[in-house]
C-alpha cells in the first residue's frame, strides 16, 4: 500500500474547519443591520452590495420563474 495515501487523507481532514459556520446570506446580513446600498448586473446574475458601517459585502442572488423566492448564491466581503 502506498504510504502517501493515509498521509494525504489525514492532511485533508486537518484542513477542514472543525466547526461548520453558517454561510453568509442576504437574509442574515439584513438581520445584522446591513442595508442594501447598491445593485449590479453581471453574467452570473444580479448582485447586491450590503453595508454596515465600514463592512461591505457583495452578494449574488438567483431566481427562476418557478422558484418561491430569490435566493443567495453566495456573499463575500469586499476588502
Amino acid at each position: 500500500m502506498n504510504a502517501a495515501v493515509p498521509i494525504t487523507a489525514a492532511l485533508a481532514v486537518l484542513a477542514t474547519p472543525a466547526v461548520a459556520t453558517e454561510s453568509v446570506t442576504v437574509e442574515n446580513l439584513l438581520a445584522q443591520d446591513y442595508v442594501v446600498v447598491g445593485a449590479i448586473t453581471s453574467p452570473i446574475g444580479p448582485g447586491l452590495l450590503l453595508q454596515e458601517k465600514q463592512k461591505l459585502y457583495l452578494c449574488f442572488v438567483s431566481e427562476t420563474p418557478q422558484s418561491a423566492a430569490v435566493t443567495t448564491r453566495y456573499c463575500k466581503p469586499v476588502k
